[in-house]
């Protein structure tokens, strides 16, 4: 019987950090560019249904409602939740459904949507078991014939981010990373905040097989950021147009490149639901 509810130490930590403002500063700028040019070419058109599931205070969910999609959000933290509706309490076109819930146990009609994003909770699946109930699911939601996007934390993440932000000095950080690089399991006793929280963190070969063995096809994993996102320089290029445009085409074209797709500190699983 599984517990539908998430850890403590993962909900203590989206209620303390600002998880809503990630993605508009540093490197994460670089994640969310990279994720919407391939939500662009992956998604069907508008106006078509999209669940967004571990959606946060809903950066996608917005943008993609914006562009004329129907989008449900669904998240496990409920302070996230609440921000993402006082968001779309503002928004032009807001998100259509908001409410808490579990991947696992995902609070929509079978065969209801076109695309399902799942964009956060195979993090905090630390059995492989849970992440594939996740997966499946998606695919009970998804109408035949749709997509499913799924975010990973590459399993070298710690360890390059230990060489771009001079972490390595750390006795607390160096034993978080050696675990990392040896199964995946990410845990932070330090309590350090910049050190994340319970998580699992994939190898691109893994997300494969999970995707795989949760009944999708046509399974292809890319890399988000390439090795850029370590650039000890990358918000004086990020600020530079030309530069930017640059870093976003060759980091596209490196995105299925099987030597460095692991390289990036998240990773995208894309399957389908057979029609």
């Amino acid at each position: 019987m599984n517990d539908f509810t998430p850890p403590d130490d993962v909900q203590n930590y989206y209620a303390t950090f600002p998880e809503e403002e990630r993605l508009s500063s540093g490197a994460s700028q670089l994640e969310r560019d990279r994720t919407m040019d391939v939500l662009t070419r992956v998604l069907p058109a508008p106006r078509c249904r999209v669940v967004d599931v571990g959606g946060a205070a809903g950066v996608y969910s917005l943008w993609l409602a914006e562009r004329g999609y129907e989008v449900h959000l669904v998240d496990a933290s409920p302070r996230l939740i609440e921000e993402a509706r006082s968001r779309s309490a503002r928004a032009t076109a807001p998100i259509a459904s908001i409410s808490v819930g579990d991947a696992r146990q995902l609070p929509r009609p079978d065969e209801s949507a076109e695309a399902v994003l799942v964009m956060g909770p195979l993090y905090h699946l630390t059995d492989a078991s849970d992440r594939v109930l996740a997966l499946r699911e998606a695919l009970r939601v998804l109408a035949p014939g749709g997509v499913l996007i799924a975010a990973a934390v590459s399993r070298f993440a710690s360890a390059m981010d230990g060489f771009a932000r001079n972490r390595t000095g750390d006795p607390a950080f160096r034993a978080m990373r050696d675990r990392d690089l040896a199964d995946g399991q990410h845990r932070n006793p330090s309590g350090h905040p910049e050190y994340f929280t319970t998580a699992y963190f994939h190898r691109p070969e893994d997300l494969v097989h999970e995707l795989t063995a949760a009944g999708f096809r046509d399974v292809v994993v890319l890399g988000v950021e390439g090795p850029a996102w370590i650039l000890s320089q990358l918000d004086r290029v990020w600020n530079d147009e030309v530069l930017r445009k640059d870093l976003l085409a060759v980091t596209r074209v490196l995105e299925r490149e099987p030597s460095i797709i692991g390289a990036s500190a998240h990773l995208l699983g894309i399957g389908t639901k057979a029609g």
